[in-house]
C-alpha cells in the first residue's frame, strides 16, 4: 500500500522561505545547547532567606498557612543561619512573632535593645559572623492593632512613626545588623533612617528600601507567622501603593533613593514583575524582590495537591525574578533550592 503524501499547496511556501532560513529552534534541540545559550541563571548567591524567631528555647513552631516554614527561637536560629551559611546563603531577613503582652498602639518594643529580633541578631552574628543580617524597622509585629505604624484617631501619623522607625534602626544597627530593609512605606523615613544612622556611627550599615511594597491579598500567611492577622484593625491602604499603580511606584524608588537607599526592593513578587524591571531600566540600582508568604502558600498548596509540579515551579519562579532584573530574592524557598543548587 503506497504511504499517502499530501501534494503542496500551489503558491506555498517552504518554511526556509517563510523563515529566511533562521530556525530558532536549532539552539533548542540539545540539553547542552540550550544550557550555552541561556540567558539568566538563578545561584545561591541570589537569596536571601527571611526567617520568624520566637521567645523560648528548643521552640520550632509550624506555621499552618506556610508549609515547611515555621517559627524558632533564638537558639534553633542559630542553627539555622550555621546551615544557611554552609550552603552559601548569603543573608537571612529575620521577623519577630512577639508576645502579645508586649504590644501597644505605638509599639513601643521596638526600641527595647533586649526585644527578640535584636537579641536574635546579636547571637546569629556571634555564632555565624559572616552571614549578611537584615532587619525591618517596621512597628507592625510590635503593636495591637497589626499596622506598620503609630495608630492615632484612626490615622496612621506619619512623622511621629518616623521618629520612632529610625531609632528603631539605629538600636537594630547596635545590635549587628547589617542591613535596615524598613517596610511601613511612611515618607521620609529613608532620609530619617540614613541620618540617624550616620549620626551614631554606622555609616556602614545599608539601607534597603522597602520602595514598592503594594497594598495585596498575597501577605496573609505571613501575618499568621508573626501573629498580627488577628490584630488589624482595617486595612493598609493609607501607606502601601494601590496595586493598580506602576508610575507612583517609580516616584516612590526615586524619593527612596535621593533620601538615601543603596538597594530598592518590590513587594510581592511575581504579580510585580513589571515593576521590577521599570525599576532596574529606570535606576540601574541593586533592585530585590520579595517572594512573599501567599506566593509560597499557594506553590506549596498546588503542589501537596498534586496539580503542579511543586519543585519545578519553584525554580522557574525564581528564574522569573532574574529575567525580569532582580539581584537576589527574598524568599522562603531560599534553603531548599540551595540544596538544589549545591547538589
Amino acid at each position: 500500500m503506497n504511504k499517502f503524501t499530501p501534494a503542496k499547496a500551489a503558491g506555498t511556501r517552504s518554511v526556509d522561505d517563510v523563515t529566511g532560513s533562521r530556525r530558532l529552534r536549532r539552539m533548542r534541540k540539545a540539553d547542552w545547547s540550550r544550557r550555552l545559550v541561556q540567558e539568566n541563571r538563578l545561584s545561591v548567591d541570589d537569596l536571601i532567606w527571611p526567617i520568624f524567631v520566637v521567645e523560648g528555647r528548643n521552640v520550632r513552631e509550624p506555621i499552618a498557612a506556610m508549609p515547611g516554614v515555621f517559627r524558632l527561637s533564638v537558639d534553633l536560629a542559630v542553627k539555622e543561619a550555621e546551615r544557611a551559611a554552609k550552603l552559601g546563603i548569603p543573608a537571612l531577613a529575620t521577623f519577630p512573632n512577639v508576645d502579645l503582652g508586649l504590644r501597644d498602639q505605638t509599639g513601643s518594643h521596638i526600641l527595647d535593645p533586649e526585644n527578640i529580633i535584636n537579641r536574635a541578631t546579636r547571637a546569629i552574628k556571634n555564632a555565624v559572623p559572616e552571614i549578611g543580617i537584615i532587619t525591618d524597622a517596621a512597628l507592625d509585629p510590635f503593636t495591637s492593632h497589626g499596622h506598620d505604624g503609630i495608630l492615632r484617631d484612626g490615622i496612621i501619623v506619619n512623622d511621629e512613626t518616623v521618629e520612632q522607625v529610625a531609632a528603631a534602626a539605629v538600636i537594630q544597627a547596635a545590635a549587628g545588623a547589617d542591613i535596615i530593609a524598613p517596610s511601613d512605606m511612611m515618607d521620609g523615613r529613608i532620609g530619617a533612617i540614613r541620618d540617624a544612622l550616620d549620626a551614631n556611627g554606622f555609616q556602614d550599615v545599608a539601607i534597603m528600601s522597602y520602595a514598592t511594597k503594594f497594598a495585596s491579598a498575597f501577605y496573609g500567611p505571613y501575618r499568621e507567622a508573626v501573629g498580627t492577622a488577628g490584630l488589624l484593625k482595617g486595612d493598609k491602604k493609607t501607606y502601601y501603593i494601590d496595586h493598580a499603580n506602576s508610575d507612583e511606584a517609580v516616584r516612590e524608588a526615586e524619593q527612596d533613593l535621593a533620601e538615601g537607599a543603596d538597594m530598592l526592593m518590590v513587594k510581592p513578587g511575581l504579580p510585580y514583575l513589571d515593576i521590577i524591571r521599570r525599576l532596574k531600566d529606570e535606576f540601574q540600582m541593586p533592585t530585590f524582590a520579595y517572594q512573599v508568604s501567599g506566593e509560597y502558600s499557594m506553590i506549596k498548596a498546588a503542589d501537596s495537591n498534586g496539580w503542579i509540579d511543586g519543585e519545578k515551579a519553584m525554580l522557574e519562579s525564581l528564574l522569573a525574578f532574574k529575567r525580569a532584573g532582580c539581584d537576589g530574592i527574598l524568599t522562603y524557598f531560599a534553603p531548599e533550592v540551595a540544596v538544589m543548587l549545591k547538589g
